[in-house]
């Protein structure tokens, strides 16, 4: 079993990446879609997506969120302090 003190730090670390990346892709979004229409999107061999305008709002903002959320991951997986620290007084 995990101690608390283990699955708080765990929490707090994927708040720190979840929460600026969910923030970043609604702002990716909004820019992405201010200036494509959803409608307009094609697959590569030129065939229309076959979505709606909701479902490509959707599957958009899912995929930017992991693509931040990966980011900011490698980013707090790099700023890690390399030696750990002693825990006491």
């Amino acid at each position: 079993m995990t101690p608390p003190g283990e699955r708080r730090r765990v929490a707090v670390h994927a708040l720190r990446v979840l929460w600026p990346a969910f923030l970043m892709a609604g702002v990716a979004e909004m820019l992405v879609f201010a200036v494509l229409d959803p409608m307009d999107l094609r697959w590569f061999g030129g065939e229309p997506l076959g979505l709606g305008r909701q479902a490509v709002y959707t599957l958009t903002f899912l995929i930017f969120w992991m693509l931040f959320s990966v980011g900011a991951a490698i980013t707090l997986l790099l700023s890690r302090d390399p030696q750990p620290r002693a825990e006491g007084p």
